[in-house]
């Protein structure tokens, strides 16, 4: 028996649900990939019953490629939702804040002058986490806004999850997410391997199928395409 763990989206629609819709289609004509394959759950908790347009959000959803697990801040027993083909409930999860979409990528180079003026720019700007101390096990820390520093060792059991990269200059024995927010750049330094899970932008490796050569060793995971890939650092 093995575990795995998966990170969902979840949206929370607002009445009116025609304007909330529009401005749900405007974030999918950014980024047309961003929910293709991903958990949703959809949370009702700012919906009334009486509300317009509910009986049609979710084949809405489904319309645009929504793919749900779970439905929350509704009930069965409302009228507009006696159609809806409701899916297996989950319970409990981790909130990790805001998600940014990106946007696509559409045809054209940049200029290489302004493309690293641009890329000194978002690395200034770019909020991290310093962690001064070893993270001990049972311990999770959570942070959506950027990398996480980790100076020391991360304890198996203790968990780090961050919208961008994790730098760890220690043993890294328990898990590690990265790229929590769509970040597929994201990656994951550690100064010796022996993690328990890492993941990236959803895509997950357990200890089991990690490269026994780089157990041990400093190594960088980064994303190539669907495949975490672990390369040694030094």
């Amino acid at each position: 028996m093995r575990g795995r763990s998966f990170m969902a989206l979840v949206l929370s629609p607002e009445p009116p649900l025609a304007s909330w819709l529009l401005g749900l289609d405007a974030q999918i004509a950014r980024s047309a990939s961003f929910f293709a394959g991903r958990p949703v759950i959809l949370d009702c908790g700012l919906l009334d019953p009486s509300d317009e347009g509910i009986a049609e959000l979710l084949p809405a959803l489904a319309d645009r490629g929504v793919r749900l697990i779970a439905i929350e801040g509704a009930d069965q027993s409302w009228p507009a939702t006696e159609g809806w083909d409701w899916p297996e409930g989950f319970s409990g999860g981790r909130a990790v804040g805001a998600l940014e979409v990106p946007d696509d990528v559409e045809g054209g180079q940049a200029d290489a002058a302004g493309g690293a003026a641009g890329l000194q720019e978002a690395a200034r700007a770019a909020p991290s986490l310093l962690i001064e101390e070893p993270v001990r096990s049972g311990q999770s820390i959570v942070y959506a806004e950027g990398d996480v520093i980790v100076i020391g060792s991360v304890a198996s059991g203790a968990e780090i999850a961050a919208g961008g990269s994790i730098h760890i200059y220690g043993t890294l024995r328990g898990r590690a997410v990265a790229g929590l927010s769509g970040n597929r750049d994201a990656r994951i330094l550690c100064r010796r391997m022996n993690a328990e899970l890492i993941a990236i932008d959803g895509y997950y490796m357990t200890a089991e199928d990690m490269p026994a050569g780089l157990l041990g060793k400093s190594t960088q995971t980064r994303l190539d395409g669907e495949t975490l890939v672990l390369l040694p650092l030094d």
